[in-house]
């Protein structure tokens, strides 16, 4: 019997999970991309290309990633895409090119789990179609991308997935694909009133061209970390979307189709939790949600309009405009219970510059009853029957925070700000963004990045 790479005893906790601690667009993408030039690999482990990472460069170019993880701009970084995540090859290669016509190199630097589901074309008809029906029918559309992500995640978990692995048979797939797109061609005709059919062939043909172009990437993946965290390596885990619309502990129906959690960082790349050593949680100053569901904290006022446009709030994926509203400190008290949260990057401070006053929610009450409540729920019925309840506090000029390198050097009205937002989501501010350059940022150790 082969010895295990890492042995129950290991004392190996070598591995980051950076997850949004709100309902996505945190600045994920900005958080990994800064700490990602300290460690050696940076892994994707759930979600699909209906989440979009931006990262700006020192040189003021400004990149969105959707599949690829956001280490990819550090030469020396390893980058994985992992069992968790569905994948859409038509995506990926555009992002591969995208990335190699910036100069950036790919081959031998990322690597995708033979084991990751494949988005097909009839994922994506389906996706859209039932979107339209459901806003036809009594306007209650969750709100998706359109994108095939909830219909590529249903088929895995109905046991009828096509995945990368595949690709290596034809015959067995071309029997797959042909069970598929019979029950897809009847689904989309029946419940959908769509006549549009899926050719078997047709797909066969592209799919194999896409087999042939992403070949180079395949691999084991979890193999590849488990030996790579038993070595030593240093790994950040990058989660998309965020924890409230995590599929289990988020406000349901209206989240994801998979789990952004940290528990999904485990099942999502096939590492053991003992490897985690810390959970750094990504908030915004203030709260944004694209879509429909739940939102205690949204402005419909000039305020939320002004939030919108000030920090450009618009979907890197699909261009929608993003809901806002003000930092709910119930919500992501919530989100680091579920976590093990142990320290706080918060982003786009500098949208509130300028604001006469800024609020924090601290709690919530009943309307019906007037009864406080200080926890936060996922149920619909009873986020239904709730009011913010808010601290307010003095705003602070536009240019206040230009030139500050630490959050000593910051206002004291930022200041207030800060330390009442530390005290009530009970975990410690480590990293504060002011800006989207990379040196707009506070509490980024300059040393290698250290697991605690």
């Amino acid at each position: 019997m082969s010895k295990p790479i890492l042995s129950q005893s290991a004392d190996l906790k070598n591995c980051t999970v950076v997850l949004g601690t709100q309902w996505g667009d945190e600045g994920k993408g900005k958080i990994v991309d800064l700490l990602a030039a300290n460690v050696d690999i940076v892994a994707r482990y759930q979600g699909g290309a209906n989440a979009g990472h931006t990262i700006q460069l020192p040189d003021g170019r400004s990149f969105v990633l959707h599949l690829i993880p956001s280490g990819i701009f550090h030469e020396h970084v390893a980058c994985v895409i992992g069992n968790g995540v569905v994948i859409d090859p038509v995506a990926l290669i555009e992002e591969i090119r995208m990335v190699e016509r910036e100069g950036v190199r790919v081959q031998g630097r990322l690597f995708i789990s033979h084991n990751a589901h494949l988005i097909m074309p009839y994922h994506k008809m389906l996706d859209q179609a039932s979107e339209q029906r459901m806003m036809a029918k009594d306007g209650s559309a969750v709100g998706t991308t359109g994108r095939g992500i909830g219909p590529a995640y249903e088929d895995k978990f109905a046991r009828k997935g096509i995945r990368i692995v595949d690709l290596l048979d034809r015959e067995s797939l071309r029997e797959k694909l042909r069970r598929n797109i019979d029950e897809k061609n009847e689904l989309l005709e029946k419940f959908y009133g769509s006549h549009e059919h899926c050719d078997v062939e047709k797909i066969i043909a592209e799919y194999e061209s896409f087999d042939r172009q992403i070949d180079p990437y395949i691999t084991d993946t979890a193999l590849m970390l488990n030996r790579e965290i038993a070595g030593g390596k240093s790994l950040l885990l990058e989660g998309a979307q965020a924890a409230l619309l995590d599929i289990d502990f988020g406000t349901y129906p209206f989240v994801t189709s998979s789990n952004p959690t940290a528990g999904g960082a485990c099942t999502g790349l096939g590492i053991p939790p003992m490897a985690i050593g810390r959970v750094l949680g990504v908030a915004k100053a203030y709260a944004t949600r694209v879509g429909n569901g739940p939102f205690p904290t949204e402005l419909t006022d000039e305020t939320g309009e002004r939030i919108r446009t000030v920090g450009h709030e618009y979907g890197a994926t699909t261009g929608r405009p993003r809901r806002c509203g003000w930092f709910d400190a119930v919500a992501v008290r919530y989100t680091n219970m579920i976590n093990g949260v142990s320290s706080l990057a918060l982003t786009k401070l500098d949208v509130l510059s300028g604001l006469t006053e800024v609020k924090l929610c601290t709690r919530y009450e009943r309307i019906s009853t007037g009864r406080a409540i200080e926890n936060f729920t996922n149920d619909l019925r009873q986020l239904a029957d709730i009011r913010p309840i808010y601290e307010s506090f003095e705003g602070w000029p536009e240019d206040a925070l230009e030139g500050a390198t630490s959050r000593e050097e910051l206002p004291r009205a930022v200041q207030r700000y800060l330390d009442a937002l530390e005290r009530e989501v009970t975990c410690p501010l480590e990293i504060i963004s002011i800006g989207a350059g990379r040196e707009e940022t506070l509490g980024v150790p300059l040393e290698p990045f250290e697991i605690r």
